[in-house]
């Protein structure tokens, strides 16, 4: 099936399209400084295709929360929010097909990008189940994939760079068809341009981005001139669901509008005579009553970790007649609460280990013997469903544990619980779970790395039916459809 998307009329007045089809297998590009018609051109393309494909738009100035109304988009103000829930609506969107527009307007630009990073890469890894076909809209492009070095930490400028890589290079085959717009490509990644196959270039006036304009629209450098000469609203065309060959087309008119507008002139009020509003503007400001001063502000309460290390280090004094602590049991009691909480995977290990900390001292255990490294395995075990690894039946296995990476040890204690008790071998599903991923391909790498270092065995037999064998044991899962 294939939808023409109408967006105006070309330079012979005919009505210029873009194919839908074509435009999710190939991507596209729009260019213009600011004024051009680069958000006008953006929202006829969206009204034109909104009943015909799912629509997702990162959207750095809450100006596209307007379809919201007409269209039923579900329009998320990205700063209400943490990052776990934005991974969790990213899936859901994937899921239910649902449009939806992340307003990031109220964030600083590190904000945006960490924001953007995490919900473009929730999209991206996705199960395959979900990888329904979507336009993955995002204007002002340029901040999160800058082409040099952000005024933001190295850590998020890259994470935001490699999810829009991700979106550009690899979305296709996940049904994700990135429509990026900038005001100036010059400071637009080339790895991230260099992707789309169709191009909308409007009015540019830079010589170095009229230059890389007309490059990507195989125009001649002396005809880079008429993008400087290009109308309000006006776009050189090219790409195959564009066009073959560049193609002037003038942006149609739209159904709904922005929050915010462009300026427009009005009339200036009647003005008084100059002397009077020269006195009216110098006049003394007039004395207010004078308000006692604030008390200085509290001293700064001290971090947790801190007050932690200070309550272990202080000795307590136990009541003689109070009962013997059993540390294992609390400890365990503790891990069951930690793996229960569904959001206990998406919060770092530092905060895990003391929420850890807190909840065996209310229940009266005064000295912790683990540090974060030994809580990190152990939370590892507990997840596998071995919450007492110290036990003599899991010696073997903890042993065996130690030729694993600290990442992959909730993996392999899975599958040694269940060989241990014949049960059927964990699904990939399973597997991708407890090493903290939705991607059904790092579970099988996970599996793929152990059996390379011999640390396990898999057997696949004719009826696709997998069991995996710890050689170093000698335990094996019962078999399960792979």
């Amino acid at each position: 099936m294939t939808f023409q998307i109408d967006m105006g009329i070309d330079s012979s007045g005919r009505p210029a399209c873009v194919d839908l089809e074509e435009l999710l297998a190939t991507r596209l590009l729009v260019q213009g400084n600011s004024g051009s018609g680069k958000s006008h051109l953006l929202r006829r393309l969206l009204e034109g295709s909104a009943r015909q494909v799912q629509q997702v738009i990162v959207d750095p100035e809450g100006d596209f929360v307007t379809f919201a109304g007409p269209y039923g988009h579900v329009a998320i103000e990205a700063v209400d929010y943490s990052l776990a829930e934005i991974t969790r609506f990213a899936t859901r969107c994937r899921e239910h097909r649902t449009s939806v527009v992340l307003s990031l307007e109220g964030l600083e630009m590190e904000g945006q990008m960490r924001c953007a990073a995490t919900f473009l890469s929730a999209l991206f890894d996705a199960p395959r189940d979900y990888w329904y076909p979507a336009l993955v809209v995002i204007d002002e492009a340029q901040i999160f994939a800058p082409a040099a070095g952000a005024e933001v930490a190295e850590d998020v400028r890259r994470a935001s760079l490699g999810a829009m890589t991700n979106l550009m290079s690899r979305g296709r085959k996940r049904g994700l068809a990135g429509i990026i717009a900038t005001q100036r490509l010059a400071k637009l990644s080339k790895n991230v341009a260099a992707e789309a196959s169709n191009f909308l270039m409007g009015r540019t006036f830079l010589d170095i981005d009229m230059a890389r304009a007309a490059d990507l629209l195989g125009m001649e450098r002396r005809q880079a001139e008429a993008i400087r000469d290009l109308p309000r609203g006006t776009f050189l065309g090219l790409g195959p669901a564009v066009a073959r060959r560049p193609v002037t087309i003038r942006i149609g008119e739209v159904e709904t509008s922005a929050r915010s507008s462009s300026p427009k002139l009005v009339p200036l009020p009647d003005q008084s005579p100059a002397e009077d509003m020269r006195d009216f503007i110098l006049a003394p400001v007039e004395e207010t009553m004078s308000l006692p001063l604030a008390p200085p502000p509290p001293p700064r309460p001290a971090p947790a970790a801190e007050l932690l290390e200070a309550l272990a280090a202080t000795p307590a004094a136990e009541p003689e007649d109070a009962d013997p602590v059993d540390a294992d049991a609390v400890m365990a009691d503790a891990l069951h609460g930690i793996v229960a909480d569904p959001d206990s995977a998406l919060r770092p290990a530092a905060a895990l280990f003391q929420d850890f900390q807190v909840r065996c001292r209310m229940a009266g255990l005064r000295r912790i013997a683990l540090d974060p490294s030994s809580f990190a395995r152990r939370l590892a075990a507990a997840r596998a469903g071995i919450y007492q690894p110290e036990d003599e039946q899991w010696a073997p296995a903890m042993t065996a544990a130690a030729a694993v990476p600290d990442e992959m040890l909730g993996a392999f204690l899975l599958i040694a619980r269940a060989a241990r008790e014949n049960a059927p071998c964990p699904s990939d599903e399973e597997i991708a779970r407890i090493y903290g991923t939705s991607s059904l391909g790092r579970a099988r790498r996970v599996l793929a790395y152990m059996e390379d270092r011999d640390v396990i065995v898999t057997r696949t037999d004719l009826s696709g039916r997998r069991s995996v064998t710890i050689p170093r044991l000698g335990w094996t899962t019962a078999s399960t459809d792979a």
